[in-house]
């Protein structure tokens, strides 16, 4: 059974040229120069006159070696096109990729330091094992077959998959079968991983071993773009999030300071033990808060914009709280966005525009 086709592929460039012969397992040689992707003022268009498409408007990526960028949007806002210009299958109508320094448009072997994975794990050939799967996508790009073997053997043992080396594929869970197509698409060492939903459709359990998988791969120094959905896997495994909309990016920033920037204002939560005597609790409700049943609820948003910057709504909070003295505290907690939340008010603000101010660049 071949493998089915993939909206998004890897050109057969990248299996028919040559790449390092080192038997040294999950290595990914990089030149610490030069960043692993960069893309800059990428464009593409499709279609004429009234009918023309601008599905990519500018976007500009940098991927550092042993780093995971979330490239993140909702269907339709370009990240296929996006994904394609970088994986040589589309030329760019205007911008430039260059992937460790070499354009791959331009020097089709830099493609060989690409791996992926697309669609899940739809890059196997499910009658195939996982050790034929990794021997012949090894020959493919051009390895001797001693040394895909002997890679392939570290690389399933390294996924705890040594003894389903010998069982075709289509019999093996979901799970597995996500774990060989990553092991398939690091069997060259590459320096680049595009990595599309790898936890998709997977239990808990499975799922927590590709997110593991993942970072280990990250760690030692493969750059991973990573696509999906799932935006709490986004969160969890990625260092940067770019956010795409309507082929335009209108953020970027390392993940927490990006949830940490909608976190802002957020309001707090205040549990106590003991009774507060009725001026303190009247002094509470003049600073803004409401009381209730032992508890106290601080809205900096509700106290207006002078009192919805960081500062003036930590200097409230202690004052709340030095009007609780001496009475036990429980617990002091602040509402915190998470990447669903900023995703989704990225993605559903009147014009991506808006948000122009707040990308950042590295």
């Amino acid at each position: 059974m071949m493998p089915s086709d993939l909206s998004v592929s890897v050109p057969p460039s990248v299996f028919t040229s040559s790449v390092s012969n080192s038997s040294a397992p999950l290595s990914v040689p990089l030149s610490l120069s030069k960043p692993a992707l960069e893309s800059f003022d990428l464009r593409k268009s499709y279609g004429r006159g009234k009918r023309r498409f601008e599905a990519v408007q500018g976007v500009s990526l940098s991927i550092s070696a042993g780093e995971v960028l979330a490239f993140l949007g909702p269907n339709g806002a370009g990240k296929t096109t996006t994904i394609k210009m970088i994986a040589g299958l589309v030329r760019p109508d205007a911008g430039w990729v260059k992937i460790a320094g070499a354009d791959p448009h331009r020097q089709p072997r830099a493609l060989t330091g690409v791996g992926a994975v697309l669609e899940g794990n739809r890059n196997l050939y499910w009658r195939l094992t996982p050790m034929e799967n990794l021997e012949y996508f090894g020959v493919l790009r051009q390895m001797r077959r001693r040394l895909a073997r002997s890679r392939g053997e570290k690389l399933l043992a390294e996924f705890g998959l040594s003894d389903k080396r010998n069982i075709p594929v289509q019999k093996l869970s979901r799970g597995m079968q996500q774990k060989i197509a990553i092991a398939v698409a690091l069997i060259h060492e590459p320096s680049l991983l595009l990595l599309d939903e790898p936890t998709l459709g997977l239990d808990v359990e499975s799922g927590e071993t590709v997110k593991r998988i993942v970072r280990q791969v990250a760690n030692l120094g493969c750059a991973i773009l990573l696509t999906t959905h799932q935006l709490n896997v986004a969160e969890e495994l990625s260092d940067r999030v770019a956010v795409i909309r309507a082929g335009k990016i209108v953020a970027e920033k390392p993940t927490q300071a990006l949830i940490q920037q909608f976190s802002n204002g957020a309001a707090y939560h205040i549990e106590y033990e003991g009774v507060l005597s009725e001026e303190a609790a009247g002094a509470i409700a003049q600073l803004g808060a409401t009381v209730k049943a032992q508890k106290i609820h601080y809205n900096p948003l509700s106290q207006g914009n002078a009192q919805s910057d960081k500062l003036a709504s930590s200097a409230t909070l202690y004052k709340i709280l030095n009007l609780l003295a001496p009475l036990p505290l429980l617990s002091v907690r602040q509402d915190r966005a998470d990447l669903t939340e900023v995703f989704l008010q990225l993605t559903q603000t009147p014009s991506p525009d808006s948000h122009g101010s707040d990308t950042l660049h590295d």
